[in-house]
C-alpha cells in the first residue's frame, strides 16, 4: 500500500501526461515556455484571484511574498507552532523573527486568540515591528480566515496564506490561495496538486505586488527585459515539464480527484466513528482538500509500536510533526524560542497520518482502519 499512491494516479492519467510532455520535449522550450503562462491562468481562474506567479518551489513561494514586502531586520511574522519548518524559516533567513503561536487542537491550524495574544506581547515588548501573520491551511484545511483577517486589521497586519497543503480546500465557498494579500503554495508531488519534481506558485489581487513577485523571481528583471535588473532578486520558476504535468493533473484535481479524496475521508470517519480515536474536524462552511488524514491516538498509546504493526502489515504512516517549531534546534536561544504552546506539545506526541488519496479503495481504508484499531488494543 502507497502513502499517496502517485503511481496509480500516472497509470491513470498516463496517457495525457506522456502526450504532454512530449509536447514539451518536441517545442524544446524547457524554461518559460507556452504552458507555464497557460497554467498560471488556469490556477488563477481556479483559485479566483487576479494574479499567479509559479515558482521553483513553495519555499519559495514564501520567500518572494516577504521579499515583495520588504519583510527583514526588525520585523515580527507571526507563524503557527505545529507547520512544516518552512513557514518559519523563510521570515528567519529575510532577518526577520518568527514568533510561533499555538495552534487549536482539532483543525490543527493557528489559534485566533493565541495570535492576538502573541501580537500584543510582541508590541508590548517593543523589541520588533509585528508586520505580517502566515497562516497555514494545514492537511488541506483552510485557517480560520474570518477572525484572522479581523486580527490583521485591527493591527495593521499583511496576511500570508501558505496553502501548500491547503489548495483545494474551502471556506464558506471561497477557495484556498485566495485568503492572503498575498497566498501562495507547493507543487511538490505529495502535495493535493503535485508535479514531478518541485514546484510553487504565488497568488495575489495586487498588480504591484506581482509585477514585484515576477521580477523577483527571475533575478529581479526589469518587465520588458531580463538583462536590466532593477532589483535584488532570485531564480526561482516553475520549468515547462512541470507545468504541463500540472495542466493534466489539475483538470483530474478538478473532475474528480478532490471528490474522491472527500469521499476516502467520510470512509475512514465510518470505520474510525467507535475507534477512540479523535479524528479530524471539518466544521460547517469548511472543505479540505485532504493532503493528509490525520488522527490523534488515545493518551498512553505507543505511536512507533503502533507504526511498527501497521508498517509488519505492509501499511505505511506517517507524524506529521513530531518537533514543535519553537524547539527546533535552528532557533536555539532566539526570541523565537520563547514560546507558550501547550496545544503543539501536545498533538506532537500523539498524531498520526494514515494514508491518503483519491485513489484509495474502501477496501484499502478498512484494512487501514481495522489494523490500526487492532493495534491500539
Amino acid at each position: 500500500m502507497q502513502f499517496r499512491d502517485l503511481k496509480q494516479q500516472y497509470a491513470v492519467l498516463k496517457d495525457d501526461i506522456d502526450k504532454a510532455v512530449a509536447g514539451v520535449l518536441s517545442s524544446a522550450q524547457f524554461i518559460s515556455g507556452g504552458p507555464v503562462r497557460e497554467l498560471e491562468a488556469q490556477l488563477a481562474e481556479y483559485v479566483g484571484v487576479k494574479h499567479c506567479i509559479t515558482c521553483a518551489n513553495g519555499t519559495d513561494a514564501i520567500t518572494l511574498a516577504l521579499k515583495a514586502w520588504g519583510i527583514g531586520s526588525g520585523d515580527a511574522v507571526f507563524v503557527p507552532d505545529f507547520t512544516f519548518f518552512s513557514t518559519g524559516e523563510c521570515p528567519a533567513a529575510e532577518g526577520a523573527v518568527p514568533v510561533f503561536v499555538d495552534v487549536d487542537e482539532r483543525s490543527f491550524n493557528i489559534d485566533p486568540d493565541r495570535l492576538e495574544e502573541a501580537i500584543i506581547k510582541v508590541k508590548n515588548d517593543g523589541r520588533y515591528t509585528p508586520r505580517a501573520v502566515a497562516a497555514v491551511d494545514l492537511f488541506g484545511l483552510p485557517a480560520e480566515y474570518d477572525r484572522i483577517k479581523e486580527i490583521c486589521q485591527k493591527y495593521g497586519l499583511l496576511l500570508l496564506e501558505d496553502g501548500a497543503q491547503g489548495f483545494g480546500g474551502e471556506l464558506n465557498g471561497k477557495r484556498a490561495c485566495s485568503f492572503g494579500d498575498i497566498s501562495t503554495t507547493s507543487f511538490f508531488p505529495a502535495k493535493p496538486l503535485g508535479c514531478y519534481g518541485d514546484g510553487g506558485a504565488v497568488f495575489t489581487n495586487n498588480d504591484e505586488w506581482a509585477a514585484i513577485i515576477r521580477s523577483l523571481a527571475v533575478h529581479g528583471k526589469n518587465a520588458e527585459n531580463k538583462y536590466d535588473n532593477i532589483r535584488i532578486g532570485m531564480n526561482s520558476r516553475l520549468d515547462t515539464l512541470q507545468a504541463a504535468v500540472l495542466q493534466v493533473k489539475l483538470r483530474a484535481f478538478r473532475e474528480y480527484e478532490l471528490a474522491d479524496v472527500s469521499k476516502a475521508a467520510e470512509l475512514y470517519n465510518e470505520a474510525f466513528s467507535d475507534s477512540g480515536l479523535v479524528l479530524p474536524l471539518v466544521n460547517a462552511g469548511y472543505m479540505s482538500s485532504w493532503a493528509q488524514y490525520t488522527v490523534q491516538l488515545p493518551e498512553g498509546a505507543d505511536r512507533s509500536a503502533v507504526q511498527a504493526k501497521l508498517k509488519e502489515q505492509g501499511i505505511p504512516s506517517m507524524v506529521y510533526y513530531m518537533k514543535p517549531m519553537h524547539v527546533q534546534g535552528a532557533f536555539a536561544g532566539t526570541y523565537s524560542a520563547d514560546a507558550d504552546c501547550p496545544v503543539t506539545e501536545m498533538l506532537c506526541g500523539k498524531v498520526l497520518s494514515l494514508p491518503m488519496h483519491p485513489y484509495l479503495s474502501k477496501n484499502d481504508i478498512y484494512t487501514v482502519a481495522e489494523a490500526l484499531k487492532e493495534a491500539l488494543r
